[in-house]
């Protein structure tokens, strides 16, 4: 499904996004409507309805103008004509409002207002827009501004409000009062009490306020008092609708019959001065709407939700020849407004369509509009170019705004106060071993400090918060911060220090002391970092992700299944997902939900970063159950919310697939089931403010098997009804996914005083037992010296726990579902969680935790906690036991289990919790296939149209080619910039890397290193690119542009997929590669090779602690070959490689003679430095190669 079109608000309103229990929207509704129509973002067009080019419009004869869509698939709430400009509001039950300008119905704003109620009411005033919905009112402007935003209690129900006067509103629901609102100062003022609950509609004369009621009341009420003065008893069941002009009231509505509640025919019609009714009007439709368009007469217009409308005068008979149709999308009207002018009719349909009708061709929607405000054009274009690289050029061609006011920039110097650091005192050690030699003071350095740097302490306390000392400061803001105390040091933000030599010199061991792979931040949207870790050590997720393989371009489940082969490859070397996220990027679905992150948002923390790591969990689950389907179904569910079709078709779906049986109970008794399967849960908290002690397990289950209220369509009722929407469990997952949702102060507030209860009683309860367990302690590293320290630091354990290890649950005989806390304790009790399986008892045990830092130096981090279980030791360490360890980026540290569930509110906040079934491993096949085959290396067709067999640089492998192990391959790479480099200049005019330039691969060259083709390419791939690229580099890469382009280029074009598995069949073959600098080419392919399958010409003509030589000057001095002229080729320095390779055998007796080859190296060193390191032009200076009389073992140069 393609969201790039859409409005952002729909992505909002999806369901499956949202909300744990998918609203039943209306039976009728045509899935095929959100394909079929094309959305402009102009004024969004209905192409699919049969509207005429030009409509023929009688004058004094109501027809339709005009259809526009304003949400697909969402049913219009409410409509309304604005009192002041020409434009018509829509309101859906998405939450999202959208305005339309003029009888073209060209889309002026579109927001949301709500996301979670749908707008029940709008009502325009002279500087913004009213919107009601169930518990809140909000104004807003015209294009989207809040200006004041009013919550109501949470158990009002909100249906109608009514303008008074210009500062004055009333609001009615279905509560037993009637709430007044002062709009200038946006507080209740009054609470008239209602002896009918439920005012759902209202209206006013210059006599009376009209209070419609759910029961088919229809009360009048005194315009001061609000007491009521008469009451008509319209109808026996419900009321649908009413209007007032001059001395009559017609009403529409339901009668109770035998059967139920029927749509009455009969509007009862009162005259207001005798108080009584009069004679019924009998109508041909089903009315649902009704409104006086007194145009020439008081006529009535009544609607049906069929769609037929019928003019009548309230007091004669209405004629069937009077009824004319709406041809709505959707099978319902669900709303109908008229204009002030009433040369406007609106209809709402149930499909999110919006159609106008008006009795001229061009309509006005007021007597007297005043003008609407449209944005400014950009002016941008109109302004003459600047060349910031000329020192002349004047910054008084900038426009500024003229100004008297005073600046920002004058501050007063009464308000400022010079606040000097004051320099440290000098060391203690130093001033005992200064001598002095008149005024000056000589000591010796006693090492305490680093060279040249002396911290300023902006507070006494420093930095002893935790023992995390070791560890380097980040480059950004280079002090500290009082605010930063308390965040631990290994769980702020980490970013790599650049240096001239890039990431060469940068200590990664230092952040990462284990033999497990850490993954870097640098590149865009790797927020998803710690869950990418929290995926590979699901054994079983691994194993079936790196046994997936497909010719998709951009296939999530494959990039991961490559990048987990690479973690699988390193011994504590950090890897990076810079493939794994290019197609993340490219994937409409991501895009739509708000995952893809600009660099300045990821960069100020911009977001919550809790919400987008729990959508991005939401997305990444479906994203690969879809994947794994089109294996075996390619027209699957092609979502991205939590629920799908089916959940059979895909390991993904066994592992994390719960079904379940949504029941929908109507007030009319009718009750729907239906079956539906979810990928994870969402946590529901209590409204319980008492303080009261919840457990994890209680709040799961009541997450699980959610009960709540919400507006359905029901079939028997015909019409949305408030239902009580109940979930019950059929099976349950093998691994449980929950997302905390813990986005607001309420959340968090109730985790800690779940944790203060929780502790409180765990130190009633256990406070005996764990001051006989401190002596077990030993093993910790800290020191202890006193009882009462070590009784401290056990107690300390159990503060900020309130979440359990493990967790027992059961399927009842019932359809029930009982979920309780687990400890080993109970495990003793009740037996082996094993031998409970039989009788349906599961314990699910904690696995990992993310957790969202909160850091606002930084913008905040997600970190995860992880239990890494026995095989992933047993691979990496060669020892079987499990270990929580803490992920951060490419920081990894063992921690205690306790600090797994410690969740201190204040800046550690959780946001995604795994559980998985105790024995899970043994349920699966956990072994790893090879599926890259010897095929990927054959010939294959080219991406470019205009690439011929003429053109052709390489010649393919031929079967009896096929490498073997040990066999030698020469390989080059070449890149293009897709984001420059941004740095910045210290005081000292020294340069700081403060991010890297993003590269891509842009081709990828390999050559036969043996047999009668040795130096001819068998691969010599342009990489298509669909990313925006900033500079080519022609200069060193030889790529023009034009040459990644499928339509114009002339070259080999592949995708990165395609030439990427021909590389990892050369790596698993075990062929060992031939290059200059292949450490980089790896890195930006995004490959992890092993260090016996690398031969780099770099370092193996290289000295320790010397400047390393470039290939060019390697080749003049050594094979007296001049390359790299005008431009590089890969294809020539793989050849040189090779070359160089050859040479280095021959040079050092294929390594047996080291001394006699250190003698070449300070030979060539000598000649770099008379030569400044460059090749002489051609004729002026021949390489030492070429020099007469040279021998083979005096290489002096």
């Amino acid at each position: 499904m393609n969201f790039e079109g859409l409005d952002p608000g729909l992505a909002e309103f999806s369901p499956a996004m949202h909300s744990t229990l998918d609203p039943v929207l209306d039976a009728h509704l045509n899935p095929s409507l959100l394909q079929n129509v094309d959305l402009d973002p102009e004024g969004v067009a209905l192409e699919a309805l049969p509207v005429q080019e030009s409509v023929h419009i009688m004058e004094g004869v109501y027809s339709e103008l005009h259809s526009v869509v304003a949400e697909v698939g969402v049913p219009v709430s409410v409509s309304h004509f604005d009192l002041h400009e020409e434009m018509l509001w829509v309101g859906s039950h998405g939450g999202h409002a959208t305005s339309f300008f003029g009888p073209a119905l060209e889309r002026y704003s579109s927001f949301q207002v709500n996301g979670s109620d749908d707008i029940r009411q709008i009502q325009s005033l002279e500087n913004g827009i009213l919107f009601l919905t169930k518990n809140n009112l909000k104004y807003m402007a015209r294009g989207g501004l809040i200006i004041f935003d009013y919550l109501l209690d949470e158990c009002e129900d909100m249906h109608s409000l009514l303008l008074t006067d210009n500062s004055t509103l009333l609001i009615g629901g279905l509560q037993n009062h009637v709430l007044e609102i002062d709009l200038n100062t946006v507080q209740e003022t009054q609470k008239y009490a209602v002896e009918t609950p439920g005012v759902t509609i209202m209206r006013q004369t210059n006599r009376f306020f009209f209070c419609g009621h759910t029961s088919g009341k229809v009360s009048l009420r005194d315009l001061r008092s609000f007491k009521v003065e008469h009451e008509f008893d319209a109808f026996s069941g419900s009321l649908s609708d009413f209007d007032v002009h001059g001395n009559l009231l017609a009403a529409c509505g339901f009668s109770s019959r035998l059967t139920g509640l029927a749509c009455d025919r009969f509007l009862k019609v009162y005259d207001l001065r005798m108080m009584r009714a009069i004679t019924p009007l009998q109508v041909h439709v089903d009315p649902a709407f009704l409104r006086f368009i007194p145009t020439y007469t008081s006529r009535l217009a009544i609607i049906s939700q069929s769609g037929q409308c019928q003019f009548c005068e309230p007091t004669g008979l209405a004629n069937p020849a009077d009824i004319f149709h709406v041809n709505p999308v959707g099978p319902l009207l669900m709303t109908f407004d008229v204009s002030a002018s009433k040369q406007a009719l609106a209809f709402g349909d149930s499909e999110g369509c919006v159609h106008l009708w008006t009795d001229s061709p061009e309509p006005s929607f007021n007597p007297y509009s005043r003008e609407t405000e449209f944005a400014l054009p950009c002016l941008v274009d109109s302004l003459p170019p600047l060349d910031w690289s000329q020192d002349l050029l004047p910054l008084s061609l900038i426009p500024v705004p003229l100004t008297t006011d005073t600046l920002l920039s004058d501050w007063p110097a009464a308000n400022s106060a010079p606040a000097p650091r004051r320099a440290p005192p000098v060391d203690a050690e130093i001033l005992r071993t200064m001598k002095k030699v008149g005024f000056i003071g000589y000591a010796p350095n006693p090492r305490t400090r680093l060279r040249n740097q002396i911290p300023y302490r902006l507070k006494e306390s420093d930095s002893e918060f935790d023992n995390f000392s070791q560890i380097t400061e980040s480059p950004i803001g280079r002090e500290e911060e009082p605010h930063l105390h308390m965040v631990s040091k290994k769980y702020r933000k980490v970013t790599i220090k650049y240096s001239k030599l890039g990431l060469e010199d940068f200590d990664f061991k230092h952040y990462n002391k284990t033999l497990f792979a850490g993954l870097e931040p640098h590149i865009p949207n790797a927020y998803c970092n710690c869950m990418i870790q929290v995926l590979y050590f699901l054994e079983p997720v691994r194993c079936l992700i790196q046994n997936h393989l497909c010719q998709k371009e951009f296939c999530l489940a494959c990039e991961l299944g490559f990048l987990f082969h690479m973690l699988d490859l390193s011994r504590g070397d950090p890897c990076q997902g810079s493939n794994f996220l290019r197609a993340f990027r490219t994937i409409p679905e991501a895009s739509a939900l708000g995952l893809i992150l600009a660099d300045s948002d990821e960069a100020s923390g911009k977001g919550s970063l809790a919400r987008l790591i729990q959508r991005w969990n939401r997305f990444i689950l479906t994203q690969l159950h879809q994947d794994m389907q089109e294996l075996e179904v390619p027209q699957a569910y092609r979502g991205a919310g939590g629920s799908f079709c089916s959940s059979g078709d895909s390991i993904i779906g066994q592992l994390f697939s719960c079904e379940m049986e949504n029941c929908s109970l109507c007030r009319c008794g009718s009750e729907t089931v239906r079956a539906s399967s979810t990928l994870l849960f969402t946590l529901s908290y209590p409204e319980d403010k008492s303080g009261k002690n919840y457990d994890f397990a209680h709040v799961l289950k009541r997450s699980i098997c959610l009960e709540q209220n919400t507006q359905a369509w029901c079939d028997n009722c015909e019409k949305y009804q408030p239902t009580i929407q109940t979930r019950n469990i059929r099976h349950l997952p093998d691994i449980l996914v929950i997302n905390c949702e813990v986005n607001s102060s309420k959340e968090a507030d109730f985790w800690r005083l779940q944790a203060e209860v929780a502790f409180k009683i765990a130190v009633k309860k256990y406070g005996g037992e764990i001051k006989s367990k401190e002596f077990t302690l030993a093993d910790r590293k800290e020191p202890r010296s006193a009882e009462g320290l070590l009784c401290c630091s056990s107690m300390e354990e159990l503060k900020n726990v309130w979440l359990p290890f493990s967790i027992r649950m059961q399927m009842t005989k019932n359809k029930g579902l009982d979920v309780c806390n687990w400890t080993d304790g109970d495990e003793m009790q009740w037996g082996p969680a094993r031998a409970e399986e039989e009788h349906g008892v599961y314990v699910y045990d904690l696995m990992a935790t993310v957790v969202h830092i909160l850091d606002s130096r930084t913008g905040g981090s997600l970190v995860a906690h992880i239990k890494v279980g026995e095989t992933y030791h047993q691979r990496k360490e060669g020892v079987t036991h499990q270990q929580w360890y803490l992920f951060n980026d490419f920081l990894i540290e063992p921690i205690d289990k306790y600090e797994a569930v410690q969740f201190d509110m204040d800046w550690k906040v959780p946001a995604i919790l795994y559980y998985v079934k105790r024995n899970l491993n043994s349920r699966y096949n956990l072994n790893i296939k090879n599926r890259i085959e010897a095929s990927v290396l054959l010939a294959e067709a080219s991406l470019a149209r205009k690439q011929r067999k003429t053109h052709a640089t390489f010649i393919p492998l031929m079967l009896n080619e096929m490498p073997q192990v040990g066999d030698l391959v020469g390989l080059d790479a070449e890149f293009v910039t897709l984001n420059e480099e941004e740095a910045e200049l210290r005081s000292d005019g020294t340069k700081s890397t403060i991010k890297p330039s993003q590269m891509s691969v842009a081709r990828i060259t390999c050559v036969r290193g043996q047999g009668p083709n040795e130096g001819i390419p068998f691969i010599d791939d342009y990489i298509s690119t669909q990313e925006q690229v900033v500079d080519y580099l022609t200069q060193y890469s030889g790529i023009k542009p034009g040459d990644l382009d499928a339509k114009i280029s002339s070259k080999h074009l592949t995708t990165l997929k395609s030439t990427y598995l021909k590389l990892r069949f050369l790596i698993d073959i075990g062929v060992k590669f031939v290059g200059h600098g292949l450490q980089k080419d790896f890195r930006v392919i995004n490959l992890m090779v092993p260090k016996d399958q690398v031969l780099d010409t770099v370092y193996l003509f290289h000295m320790p602690r010397k400047r390393m030589i470039s290939l060019r000057f390697l080749a003049w001095y050594f094979l007296d070959l001049k390359i790299q002229g005008e431009t590089h080729d890969s294809i020539e320095d793989a050849r040189t490689a090779l070359q160089l390779y050859r040479k280095y055998l021959e040079l050092s007796k294929n390594g047996t003679e080291p001394e006699s080859f250190h003698k070449v190296l300070k030979g060539l060193y000598e000649k770099g430095r008379k030569m400044d390191w460059k090749v002489p032009e051609p004729e002026s200076q021949t390489s030492p190669k070429s020099k007469a009389g040279l021998r083979q073992g005096n290489w002096v140069g």
